[in-house]
C-alpha cells in the first residue's frame, strides 16, 4: 500500500484539460498554476512530453498523474522519440479506459513489437522467456541516469520477476507471430533461437523505430560522410558488437529524456 500509484492520462486537448482540472483541482499543481492553463501545456511539451501532479492524496493513498497530449504518445509509441512513456507501456500496465482511438490501438502494438525486435538484437542466439522480458524491460532504463545514481540497482529483475505472467500476457500474441520463437509446451517453456547472421540482424535493423535508427546512424557514421541509413545499418548488421551498438542507441534518447524530465519534475512538483 505504500506505493504511489501513478496514472498517465492522455488527453487530445491539454489547454482545455488543464483548464478544467485548474477549476476542479486547483491544490494538485505547484506554483505553476499561477501561469494558468496555457503555460503549464507548454511545459508539459518539454523533454518528454508529458506535466506530472505528484503527491496528491486521494482515497487515503498518495498519487501522482502525468497527463501527455494523445499525438504526443503515439508518436513516442511509434518512433520512440522519447521512450519515456512508451518504455513504461513496454511493461504490463492497467489500462483503465480507452476510447476507440485506432490509431493509439495500433501504436500500442507497434511499441510492443518493436520491444520485442530490439531486445532479440541484444541477446544472445538462444535464451529464457524471462530473459526476453528482463531484457525488455531494461530497454526504457538503459542509459537513465536516474539508474546510475541512488534508484534501486535490481528495480528491472523486481519488476519482472513477480510479474511474469502479466508479461506473457502482453507479449504472447506478438511471440506466437514470431517464427524464431518455439513454445516447447511439454516443457511448458518459450525457446527461442534467433537469426544472428548480418542478413537476420539486418532485417530486425530495418524494423527498429525511426529515433532509434537515427541515433545508432550518428554513433557508427562520423559526421560529414553523408551515407545513407540502409546502409549504415547494413554495416551494424556485420558488427560482431551490433547488440552493444543498439543498446548505446537506446540509452541515448534514454538519457536525454529522463535529464529534461527530472529538471522539470523540481518545478511541476513544486
Amino acid at each position: 500500500q505504500d506505493n504511489m500509484l501513478d496514472f498517465v492520462f492522455a488527453v487530445d486537448d491539454s489547454v482545455t484539460w488543464h483548464m478544467m482540472n485548474l477549476l476542479k483541482n486547483r491544490s494538485h499543481y505547484s506554483f505553476l498554476k499561477v501561469l494558468g492553463p496555457k503555460h503549464i501545456s507548454s511545459v508539459q511539451s518539454y523533454g518528454a512530453g508529458i506535466y506530472y501532479n505528484t503527491l496528491v492524496p486521494c482515497n487515503g493513498r498518495l498519487i501522482k498523474y502525468g497527463v501527455i497530449s494523445t499525438d504526443t504518445l503515439i508518436d513516442d509509441l511509434l518512433h520512440w522519440k522519447t521512450l519515456y512513456v512508451a518504455g513504461r507501456l513496454q511493461k504490463p500496465v492497467k489500462i483503465l479506459t480507452q476510447n476507440e482511438n485506432s490509431k493509439l490501438q495500433a501504436a500500442l502494438v507497434s511499441n510492443l513489437k518493436c520491444a520485442v525486435t530490439a531486445a532479440f538484437l541484444m541477446l544472445p542466439e538462444s535464451f529464457s522467456e524471462e530473459d526476453l522480458y528482463l531484457q525488455i524491460a531494461g530497454l526504457s532504463y538503459s542509459g537513465d541516469f536516474r539508474m546510475i545514481i541512488g534508484e534501486d540497482r535490481s528495480k528491472v529483475q523486481n519488476i519482472v520477476k513477480p510479474n511474469v505472467p502479466h508479461f506473457q500476457k502482453l507479449y504472447s500474441n506478438i511471440l506466437q507471430d514470431c517464427p524464431q520463437v518455439v513454445y516447447k509446451h511439454h516443457l511448458g517453456r518459450m525457446e527461442a533461437s534467433i537469426d544472428k547472421s548480418p542478413e537476420g540482424q539486418f532485417a530486425q535493423l530495418m524494423a527498429l523505430p525511426r529515433t532509434l535508427q537515427q541515433k545508432i546512424t550518428s554513433l557508427v557514421d562520423p559526421p560529414g560522410k553523408n551515407r545513407d541509413v540502409e546502409e549504415i545499418l547494413m554495416q551494424v548488421a556485420h558488427d560482431p558488437d551490433c547488440g552493444f551498438v543498439v543498446h548505446q542507441g537506446i540509452s541515448g534518447i534514454v538519457r536525454s529524456s529522463s535529464i529534461v524530465q527530472s529538471a522539470k519534475t523540481i518545478l511541476t512538483a513544486g
